[in-house]
């Protein structure tokens, strides 16, 4: 008999992870042990066959197709691939409006994430707290990072500063870029970077709300 081999789990599956979690969980406190994945796919609007492979890729067993696949099981499954339950610490770059937003954000406990330090080059913000993180002078991120040993870094200065705040993380031995700038960073190939570009996604929305409202 061949040897069972899992899927590769794609960005694209890992993206869809945490809905995924946040869907089992209310099931989980609604005492429903076992879930399939077409019921998944009905609850969260997405493709039946996406989900059955997404969950094969995770589970540790095959899931049975009547019974379908243990709530907590999946649960526990994808939140150890996605690090939920070994906190990441991380710091964050610019601490304007975007900052204070990502910073006051309680959600991102829930995912393992705390962020340990926020940088600026602003007089008026060094040595200030934002919901307990402290402020510190962005002369210091390279040493600070490479003395406790961060490996997320979160950028939210503006484009003009993004490439040269990306390269003080690298520097300091991040390996991980959340970049919140609207530019695309220049990083050596071991460094991941993901990219959330408002304006593009304004640009989306603004585009489908106007072809929606040329057919009213």
């Amino acid at each position: 008999m061949d040897e069972y081999i899992k899927p590769v789990i794609t960005t694209q599956a890992l993206r869809r992870m945490p809905y995924y979690i946040q869907q089992l969980r209310m099931l989980q406190n609604e005492n429903i042990e076992t879930v399939s994945a077409p019921k998944i796919a009905e609850l969260l609007n997405l493709n039946e066959v996406q989900v059955r492979k997404d969950f094969a890729a995770v589970s540790s067993s095959k899931g049975k197709p009547k019974a379908g696949f243990s709530v907590t099981e999946l649960i526990t499954n994808m939140e150890n691939l996605l690090g939920y339950n070994n906190a990441e610490e991380a710091v964050l770059v610019g601490a304007g409006s975007l900052a204070h937003a990502i910073l006051t954000y309680e959600g991102f406990k829930t995912y393992g994430l705390k962020i340990v330090a926020a940088f600026d080059i602003n007089s008026a913000y060094i040595g200030t707290e934002i919901n307990g993180t402290k402020v510190i002078s962005a002369e210091k991120i390279s040493d600070l990072c490479r003395r406790m040993k961060v490996y997320i870094g979160i950028i939210t200065v503006p484009a003009s500063q993004a490439q040269i705040v990306c390269d003080q993380l690298v520097a300091g031995g991040v390996l991980a870029i959340w970049n919140f700038a609207p530019i695309r960073l220049s990083v050596p190939d071991h460094i991941l970077v993901q990219n959330e570009n408002l304006a593009a996604s304004l640009a989306v929305l603004s585009k489908h709300l106007k072809e929606k409202m040329n057919y009213l």
